[in-house]
């Protein structure tokens, strides 16, 4: 299921599901973490929820290949955070570098190793 506060396009297909929610901070990332249940993957960028989805006993990959894992979500979220709290004080940083076919393919790895392990 594909979650956003705005409409989605998304491909007919019986695996793809698009719901819209309303404006509002974390309002997207509240109604995954409702609807989560043990066990599910969420694919984000937002390390605050994939740190909420792990916490629920769920997986978490992030669009670049990062598997979050009880073991090492803890360390992104406080490189996030600290990152946050540069740019709160007026610190310039950069942002991500823009998506590769390196990233893309490293997701699909990671996402084909879950796929394959959770296979039922």
């Amino acid at each position: 299921m594909l979650v956003a506060n705005h409409a989605l396009r998304v491909p007919k297909s019986p695996f793809i599901k698009a719901r819209q929610v309303e404006s509002g901070f974390d309002v997207a990332d509240a109604r995954i973490l409702a609807d989560l249940s043990a066990g599910d993957l969420v694919v984000t960028a937002d390390v605050p929820l994939a740190a909420q989805a792990v916490t629920a006993n769920a997986f978490a990959l992030n669009p670049r290949g990062t598997f979050y894992t009880p073991d090492n979500v803890q360390d992104h979220l406080a490189r996030r955070n600290f990152m946050d709290a540069l740019r709160s004080s007026g610190e310039t940083t950069r942002g991500p570098l823009a998506l590769n076919k390196t990233d893309i393919q490293a997701f699909a790895n990671e996402l084909d190793k879950f796929l394959t392990r959770t296979r039922v």
